[in-house]
């Protein structure tokens, strides 16, 4: 991550290094939760939507085991040192960089106690954090008003951080 984004600062310029975030759903809400804990000190802020926080129970309460399986080489009682091995809850401690943390409540593959489990840490820690829960929306925000929701509080959450 550090070289990828020194590189693209070096490739383009125009992009402001030390003003940057981090934002990344799916897949890059676990990658937000992974930076936070290895390597966050290039952000001012992360923004996390609908990513895995903690592998164990991940595996056990998602609605998709073949990612995890086939990332992983296996079910999880079965290799878990595989599953540990870059799992965000383990590095929990190193965490420091503020972040907002989207969920909807009926996503069945990022179950809900994943973001709740993130916004817990952050919270516990003292680190500057938000969380923003969509009962009625699943992995992605599809209803207009929601959408606008998103949108606002998301780049609000960027002017707090990058506008100074």
């Amino acid at each position: 991550m550090k070289l990828g984004l020194a590189a693209a600062s070096k490739k383009f310029p125009w992009l402001d290094r030390e003003h940057s975030c981090a934002l990344g759903a799916s897949y890059g809400g676990y990658m937000m939760n992974w930076i936070e804990g290895n390597w966050a000190d290039g952000f001012r802020c992360i923004v996390n939507h609908d990513g895995v926080f903690d592998n164990r129970s991940m595996y056990y309460s998602t609605e998709e085991l073949w990612f995890n399986e086939w990332e992983n080489g296996g079910p999880y009682y079965a290799v878990p040192e595989k599953h540990e091995k870059f799992n965000p809850v383990n590095f929990v401690n190193k965490w420091k960089t503020p972040m907002l943390v989207v969920q909807g409540e009926l996503d069945f593959r990022i179950p809900t106690t994943q973001g709740l489990g993130a916004f817990t840490a952050l919270q516990r820690q003292g680190i500057e954090s938000k969380l923003l829960v969509f009962p009625d929306e699943n992995h992605w925000v599809l209803k207009p008003a929601n959408s606008l929701l998103w949108h606002h509080t998301v780049l609000n959450w960027l002017d707090h951080y990058l506008k100074n």
